[in-house]
């Protein structure tokens, strides 16, 4: 077998694959539609007009973003701080409205001292019953009783 001949060829390998690759000729692709160079031109213009104003205006954007961030904070707060009195303002009226009410359940239990309550039926003309303002009746089999008035109940 001739081996030499393949080694002086190198069949083996196919070198076209790792040329670079020509560019295909516009006439092969009919769907690609070549833009005129103005219009080019024109795109660059508004690319680097873009550029230019891109920076500032999202400088600016970001101004605006943290300006509006620490106002609506800054609302926040003035709105919790305003919640927050009418709260303090309620528990001052509610810690005094306590006060009242301790006051005045004092107040009821001096008037209702058992000495006032005496010293007022004393005042009215009542007095503690003796021996003899009391009247005992005696109950018999029969269910009838008299009265102070001499008269007699039965139970018929």
């Amino acid at each position: 077998m001739n081996n030499l001949k393949y080694y002086n060829d190198s069949l083996a390998y196919d070198f076209d694959m790792f040329a670079p690759k020509k560019a295909p000729s516009g006439s092969s692709y009919d769907n690609i539609v070549v833009m005129p160079k103005k219009a080019n031109r024109a795109q660059k213009r508004r690319a680097a007009a873009t550029k230019r104003l891109s920076a500032p205006v999202t400088l600016v954007l970001c101004a605006v973003m943290v300006l509006s961030a620490l106002c609506g904070n800054i609302a926040l707060r003035l709105q919790i701080n305003e919640v927050n009195s009418e709260i303090n303002d309620m528990r001052a009226v509610i810690s005094e409205l306590d006060s009242e009410k301790t006051s005045l359940e004092v107040e009821m239990q001096r008037r209702m001292s058992y000495q006032n309550l005496e010293l007022e039926a004393i005042g009215l003309g009542m007095k503690k019953p003796e021996k003899e303002d009391v009247t005992y009746i005696r109950v018999n089999d029969t269910n009838a009783a008299m009265t102070q008035n001499g008269d007699f109940v039965s139970e018929q």
